[in-house]
Parts: structure tokens; sequence; C-alpha cells
């Protein structure tokens, strides 16, 4: 009996070790046995819920297998939707996290893609700071999905500044891009990077509508990288399938943040997800520029399984 009371007062009453001690007239460090001796003996039973449909295990095994500093991997069964409803799902979860580890004083870059769309539309409140978007807008895309816009939704639920680009994804050449790059409102966009302290990114696999820059690709120019050997890409930035950034030209053809500004980003947070673009994800994980990964069980599975069959060096 004196057991369960201890535990009540400590586990319920939310009493002290200290402040049981005394009322029992018994050292602290008593207390302490006597609380780990009826956690052994099931006298206490212990149970949490998550506030977030995570499956821990799968994100701490994948964590530690790539040396992140956070996963969280959507559980099983709210990962079982098709694509449009799982990227919804990914998104309120990243959504989630940002709304939890944004302080004042961030700068926060968003680079364009659906599912980091979704986030935004997810969130529904943030300190104030400065959104910064990290590329510009691909071709073609419904004015809703665009960067812009979505870097104008988490401003407004910040109440901090916007720093769009209001410039086309991939350009022409060289010339026009450096054209665009120097006008004064993506001029201070740019200069914003240097100043960035967290990053949502989106990882797309080299192959057709898993990616927002190969799809902006005419065929021989995406034939062409991926004999290269890209892999992966974020905020139109690629990798190779060990995590090397790739030199392919395609760098001085997009309106995009510096592959070396990116890297200096103390947090980013990649949003990958599907088997599909498990590769993908395995090969930027590689590169050490993502620190945080938001992704569903089933490319969690396939990753794990990467990681086993070769092993981080």
């Amino acid at each position: 009996m004196t057991a369960a009371s201890i535990a009540h007062r400590f586990y319920v009453a939310g009493r002290s070790k200290l402040e049981i001690a005394e009322e029992f007239g018994i050292s602290r460090f008593k207390v302490a046995r006597i609380l780990a001796s009826a956690l052994e003996n099931g006298l206490i039973k212990l149970s949490f819920e998550l506030p977030f449909p995570v499956d821990v295990e799968q994100s701490e095994q994948l964590r530690t297998a790539y040396g992140l500093r956070r996963v969280l991997v959507l559980n099983r069964a709210q990962s079982k939707a098709e694509r449009p409803e799982l990227r919804r799902r990914v998104g309120v979860l990243a959504a989630q996290l940002l709304s939890e580890i944004t302080v004042p004083g961030d700068v926060i870059g968003l680079s364009w893609a659906r599912s980091v769309n979704a986030m935004a539309e997810a969130i529904r409140s943030l300190p104030k700071c400065p959104i910064v978007q990290l590329c510009g807008v691909q071709a073609g895309m419904d004015m809703r999905d665009r960067s812009v816009e979505t870097v104008g939704r988490v401003a407004a639920a910040s109440g901090g500044d916007s720093y769009p680009i209001y410039g086309p994804l991939v350009l022409p050449d060289r010339r026009t891009t450096e054209i665009l790059r120097n006008q004064p409102g993506i001029a201070e966009t740019f200069e914003q990077f240097q100043h960035l302290t967290k990053a949502v990114v989106s990882i797309g696999a080299w192959q057709a509508n898993e990616s927002t820059v190969y799809d902006a690709l005419s065929p021989a120019e995406r034939e062409s990288i991926r004999q290269r050997g890209a892999t992966a890409e974020i905020a139109a930035r690629l990798f190779d399938s060990d995590g090397n950034a790739l030199s392919t030209g395609l760098a001085h053809h997009v309106l995009a943040i510096p592959h070396e500004q990116l890297r200096a980003v103390p947090e980013v947070i990649a949003v990958g997800y599907t088997t599909p673009k498990a590769r993908a994800i395995d090969a930027v994980l590689r590169s050490g520029i993502v620190n945080t990964l938001i992704t569903d069980a089933d490319a969690a599975d396939r990753l794990l399984q990467h990681v086993t069959e070769r092993p981080l060096q």
C-alpha cells in the first residue's frame, strides 16, 4: 500500500520526490527506489499518446541510421492513402513541426512543392519572422499552387515580411538568369538567403512527375543530366546517388538558392514521401544538407533497406 500511495502522489498528484520523502519520513533516494520497483513489478504502467500520428520507433530507427537531428514518420495507418491525401497528411505534419520549432528571429525559406504548399495551407500561426522564397515559379502551375502564393500564405500566418521571387524557375540561358537575378525585387530576396535559419524543401526524384525541375526541362536536357548521375533534387539543386552535388550547368539556368547557401542553413527540413522517391531521399540524406526528414511509413521501410544495404560512411 505504501508503494501505491507514493506512486499516486508522484504520477497523479504531481508531488516531487522530496515532498513525498518528507511526508513519509524517508529519503528521496528511497522514494526513487520504490517508484522504480513499482514500475518493474507492474504496479505502475505508463502509457502516452502522441498529439501527432507519428511512428516513434520507425522514426528513431531512421534518425539513427542517417545521423539526423529528427525524423517524423507518418504512422502506417495514416500512410495508407491515395497520393493527394497522403500529401496533405505529410504537409500537416510538417506544419505542426514548423509551428513548434519556429521562434522569433528566425528567417524561414520555402522551396516550391505541392507538399510544401500543403504545409502552408495547414499552418495557422507562427512567430513573426520573414518568409523567403528559395526558387522561382514553375511555368504552367495553377496560381494557387505557385511558390509566390505559398510564401504569401505562410507570411500571413506569421505576420512577417514576405520575400517572393517573381520569375520562372528555369530560364533559357545564363544571360537571362543574370538579368533577372539582378532585378531589384529578386535581388532583395536573394540577399535574404544568407540570413536563413530554417528552410523547408521537398525532395524530388530525377524522373517524370517526381521533380519540379525535371518536368520543366526538355527530354534531351533531362536525359543529359540523368547520364551525369542525377538521382535527386532539392530547390533546383541536383545530387547523385551518393549525395554529391552535381555540376551540370543547370545552376546557371535557374533562379534558386545557391548550393553553398542552402548547405549553410542551420535547420533544413525535407519533405520526401512515397516509395518512388526512396532512392532520391536516400541520396539527399547522404548529402548532409538535410537534418530533419518528414516521410511516410512505406518510404521509411525502403530507406531502412537502402541504408542497411549501403551504410553511410
